[in-house]
Formats: structure tokens, sequence, C-alpha cells
């Protein structure tokens, strides 16, 4: 026997799943965000130069992305929701190794368990988020992600009027965040069934035989080259805003993280933004004005003071973190059965493209000074322009 559920019906029952992997992603990129915010003290402390800060970012970032497609690409097989629990562990061993770490190696190896349990969490959450969507797969991925960035938003916070005052052990009192997490991802795998009424609200798109590679090649390595313009300007701020603010204006550590927060925080309201209206007028649309809309004011930045420069930082991000959702949900619409790889590859190359930019960023800057940096990354978002040649697909819109 059949049985039609009502779409309603089935989005108000997939709701709390939603939720709950949205907050299990606030947590998860919170501790992460930790990373960066607490740059300023052990550059001072382990009498690191800006090279060595951006390996320290390219060892988490690269630990979290090398797993990540190898992880969806097995789990479109053989689903394992409880996988996320068990990165979660990771996620705790780096942190509490971030506290404690007694020299310069110790924190490369810290900071790699947290990658690798960034790697575990996000292509089985991703797959979830998809299944709970209701057909809302635009919706579902901006809720999933706006855990995600307000959790990587309030780092800096905690680390001007947490870690600051209280120094580089005080990193281990955020294990009760990855404890809290634990249970709650376990809540979440348990009731992942909820999700099965959406794959038949969705059938349609799912079920649908799987392009080739040469059908979804092309538009991919568009894909791509956007998100690298994204991530590497997103890399300059993430590792050396807060940096670029003190030389520049003179600002205390705890003014430049209160700054940095704002920055992040605006991507909250971006991705979901950007994911609800990818769902009304296209993927493509979204995807053209996040990248090549925030050019004019990249462009503006290096030559302001700093109230502009506040304002400035967070119109930027408003417009280019509406990007991924689109971008995400648009390369899942090219490979429907795909999900954990699409998922697990996106992800992963955003951390590794982060880490990657980052080391070079940070070499950049020893050489040329930290105000080059924004000059020259001013001009990333005119790859925007590629997202002409992306071809419209008619998943794109949910009606």
């Amino acid at each position: 026997m059949t049985v039609n559920v009502p779409a309603d019906a089935v989005r108000r029952a997939a709701m709390p799943v939603l939720v709950a992997l949205s907050a299990a992603h606030f947590l998860n990129d919170m501790i992460q965000s930790l990373i960066p915010a607490v740059y300023p003290i052990i550059k001072t402390a382990y009498a690191l130069d800006f090279g060595q800060i951006g390996i320290i970012t390219l060892t988490f970032q690269i630990s979290a992305s090398l797993l990540q497609p190898l992880i969806g690409l097995y789990t479109d097989r053989y689903p394992l929701p409880y996988s996320t629990v068990a990165g979660m562990g990771f996620t705790l061993v780096g942190l509490v190794g971030l506290a404690y770490a007694g020299s310069y190696a110790l924190l490369l190896l810290a900071a790699a368990c947290v990658g690798i349990g960034s790697s575990i969490f996000h292509p089985e959450a991703t797959r979830m988020a998809r299944k709970a969507s209701g057909g809302r797969h635009g919706f579902a991925q901006g809720l999933f992600q706006v855990g995600g960035q307000a959790g990587g938003a309030i780092g800096p916070l905690l680390a001007a009027f947490i870690i600051v005052p209280n120094g580089q052990a005080s990193l281990a009192w955020f294990s009760a965040a990855a404890l809290l997490a634990m249970p709650l991802l376990g809540w979440t795998a348990g009731h992942h069934a909820l999700s099965t009424p959406a794959r038949k609200a969705s059938h349609a798109s799912e079920e649908t035989p799987a392009p080739g590679l040469r059908q979804v090649a092309f538009p991919l390595a568009i894909l791509i080259a956007l998100l690298c313009s994204k991530t590497a300007y997103t890399a300059s701020f993430t590792s050396f805003y807060t940096f670029y603010l003190i030389e520049r204006f003179e600002v205390s550590v705890q003014t430049s993280q209160v700054m940095l927060f704002l920055f992040l925080v605006s991507s909250a309201a971006g991705v979901l933004f950007g994911g609800m209206l990818g769902d009304r007028i296209g993927r493509n649309k979204i995807i053209w004005f996040s990248i090549l809309g925030a050019l004019p004011f990249t462009l503006m930045l290096p030559h302001v003071g700093l109230v502009w420069t506040g304002v400035l930082t967070v119109i930027i991000n408003l417009i280019m973190s509406s990007a991924f959702a689109a971008i995400l949900v648009y390369a899942i619409e090219l490979m429907p059965n795909r999900i954990g790889l699409i998922g697990g590859f996106f992800y992963g190359l955003v951390f590794g493209l982060g880490g990657l930019a980052a080391a070079a960023l940070g070499l950049f800057a020893d050489r040329y000074g930290i105000d080059t940096i924004y000059q020259v990354c001013a001009f990333l978002p005119a790859f925007g322009l590629l997202a002409w040649f992306l071809p419209s697909l008619r998943g794109a819109r949910v009606s």
C-alpha cells in the first residue's frame, strides 16, 4: 500500500532534524573558529611569523579536505549517520590538544585532529539535511549552514572575552561544546528515519539516472573556479583580518576580534537568504550576484577608514556568503545520486583551498606587507563573470 504524505506534513516532521543539524553545525564550527581566533595569542607565545600562522591553517584545512570526498563516496553506498558522533570525538581531542600544546608541532597535530573531525561530520550531515529538506533543498542547506556560519562567527568574541584574558589553556573550557554536540548528533542520527518521507517528496529528482561525467564536467569546473575566488578572499579575513586592523588602525586585539565577529556573523544571514532565494529564482542568478556583486565593495575596502572598513566588510560578506548554499545545491542537482560525494568534495574543497590560500597569503604578507593582501584580493570577485556560462537547471526552482 502506498500512502501519500502531504508536503507540509513532511516539512513539519523534518524540521526538528534540520534544526538539530544546524545546532550541531553551530557547535562544530564554533570550535573550529577558535583556531584562527587565537592566532594573535599563539603568534606571540610561540614567536611565530605569518608564514607559520598560515601553515597552521593549512594543516587544519588540508586534514579537513582530503578525507571528506572519500567519506562522502563511501556513505553514498553505506550511510553512517552515527559517524558524526565519532567525528566530534576527534574535534574534542584536537581542542584539548590546542589548549595544552607545548610546541609548534603539537599545535599542528591538534589542528589536524580538528580537521579530521570536520571531514567526518560534513558529508553525512549534508546528506541528512538534503533528505530532511521536504523538497526545499536551498532552504535546508541554508538553515544547516546558518548554524555553521553563526558558530564560526562567535569564535572571535569568545577569544576576545574569554581566551585572551585567560590564556591559551582556557580553550579546554570549550570541551563542553563538543560534549554537548555528541548526544545531539546521536539523537539526530537516531531520528534519521524522519527524512525518509522527504525522499519520496523529491522522488523525481533523486531517482533520475545520474548524468555522465562529460555532461557535468564543464559546469562543475566553473563552480570550482567560483568557489576558489570566494574561498581565497574569505581566507584573507579569517586568518589575517585582525592583524590588518591592528597594524593599520592600531586597534586592540579585543576590538579586532569584535570586528572579525561582525564580518563572520553576517554570513549567517547571507547563507539563509541565498538558499531560500535560490529555491525561488534559480541557483544561477544567486551565484552570479553573490560573487560578482561584491566587486565594487572589495575594490573600495583598502582605501577607507576604520568605520567604513567595518561597514564594507559586513556588506561584502552578506553578498558573498549567499554563494555557497547555491553552489552546493546546484552541484547536487547536477549529480543527485552522489549527495555524500558532492557534499564531501565541496566542503573539502573549501577547507583545502582556504588552507592553501592562507599559507600563500601568509608568505605574501611577510614579503609585501599585510595591506597589500587586501589590495590584490580585491579583484578576486571578478571571477563571478564565469557564472554567465553555467547552464540553467530545471531543478533549480522549487514552486
